[in-house]
């Protein structure tokens, strides 16, 4: 079964960059696409950015500070953050879909980003 473990995560300034990943196993790598959640304190779980073969997305508020990106001979995905400010604080999770489904249920244990003012 697939498995997902996050890695990365700290406490860091307002500006400051951080790369998260998330090592993938137990299944073809290729087979799933692979995305970053993220769940701040009191809040729901939102979209961060998503990645499926050359295809990625992101949430808008994300988008030109963060780079999702993948290694498939190391089967670890990642998820490069720049300028990051307070409100990106939050617990950061790995996810995975089988290419077939629409919905993610595979889910790493998360990792958390703490961004100080």
């Amino acid at each position: 079964q697939v498995q997902l473990v996050e890695s990365g995560g700290g406490l860091v300034q307002a500006g400051d960059s951080l790369r998260l990943s998330c090592k993938f196993s137990g299944r073809s790598f290729s087979l799933y696409a692979l995305a970053w959640f993220r769940q701040a304190p009191g809040k729901e779980r939102e979209f961060v950015a998503s990645s499926r073969g050359p295809a990625t997305n992101y949430a808008d508020s994300v988008k030109g500070r963060f780079t999702i990106s993948g290694d498939s001979a190391r089967n670890t995905i990642y998820l490069q953050m720049n300028s990051l400010k307070p409100e990106d604080t939050a617990v950061y999770y790995c996810a995975a879909r089988f290419f077939t489904t629409e919905s993610y249920g595979i889910w790493g244990q998360g990792t958390q980003v703490t961004v100080s003012a």
